[in-house]
C-alpha cells in the first residue's frame, strides 16, 4: 500500500511486541532495532512533553547510525491522572496502588511518536481519554496475578482483560492507549515525501 516508502527502509526502536504488530497490520517491510536509554526527563515536563521529550532521547540514540535510506521510528507512552505521569509499575504492589486509583476516575493516555529520516525529524503525538467503572481489590489482584502487566504504562493493557471489564468510556484512538497511535502514523508515512 505505501509504494512511497518501498525505497526506504524502516526501523522501528521499540521491544513492544504490540507497536511491533501494529507495523504488521500497517503491512510495513520493517526491522526492529533495540538501544538501552535511560528514560529520565526533567521534573517540569507534563503530560505530552514527557512523551515527546522520552521520544526523541530514544531516537537520538541512533543519531549516527542513520543512513540516507532509513525511516527511525520511536515511541513512548504515560498514563496522566491527576497531574502526574504513571508510568510502568516497579513491583505487584505498585501496580495495585495504580490501579486503585485509576479505578472509578478518568485518565488520559499520552503517546508520542518519533519519526527519524537522515535530514528531518518528526515529532506526532495523540492523547485518549479513557474511563475506568469501579474496579474491586478481587479483580485487581486477579488481573496482576494472571496478566502481569508490568510492562506497561499505567499497570493495565487495554486489550487485555481489565479494559474488558472495567473500561466504560473510550474518547479518542484505541490504538493510542495500546501504544501507537496508527491512524496518525499511518498518515504521515503515506504524505512522507511532502513530509520530509
Amino acid at each position: 500500500m505505501l509504494d512511497n516508502l518501498k525505497n526506504h527502509k524502516i526501523i522501528l526502536a521499540s521491544g513492544s511486541p504490540r507497536r511491533q504488530q501494529f507495523f504488521k497490520d500497517m503491512h510495513l517491510d520493517f526491522e526492529v532495532r533495540l538501544k538501552e536509554v535511560e528514560e529520565i526527563y526533567p521534573d517540569h515536563l507534563k503530560a505530552s512533553e514527557i512523551t515527546d521529550f522520552l521520544a526523541v532521547l530514544k531516537a537520538d540514540a541512533f543519531q549516527e547510525d542513520l543512513g540516507q535510506k532509513d525511516i527511525l521510528v520511536t515511541s513512548d507512552t504515560i498514563v496522566w491522572h491527576n497531574g502526574k505521569a504513571l508510568g510502568k509499575p516497579k513491583d505487584y504492589d505498585d501496580a495495585f496502588q495504580i490501579l486503585k486509583t485509576l479505578s472509578d476516575s478518568t485518565h488520559e493516555v499520552f503517546t508520542s511518536v518519533c519519526i527519524k529520516s537522515y535530514h528531518k525529524t518528526a515529532i506526532l503525538n495523540d492523547v485518549t481519554k479513557v474511563t475506568f467503572s469501579t474496579l474491586s481489590d478481587e479483580a485487581i489482584a486477579y488481573y496482576l496475578e494472571n496478566y502481569k502487566p508490568y510492562d506497561k504504562a499505567g499497570a493495565y493493557g487495554i486489550q487485555e482483560w481489565i479494559g474488558i471489564i472495567g473500561i466504560s468510556k473510550i474518547e479518542g484512538s484505541y490504538s493510542n492507549v495500546v501504544g501507537l497511535p496508527v491512524q496518525k502514523v499511518y498518515e504521515y508515512f503515506c504524505n512522507f515525501e511532502k513530509n520530509s
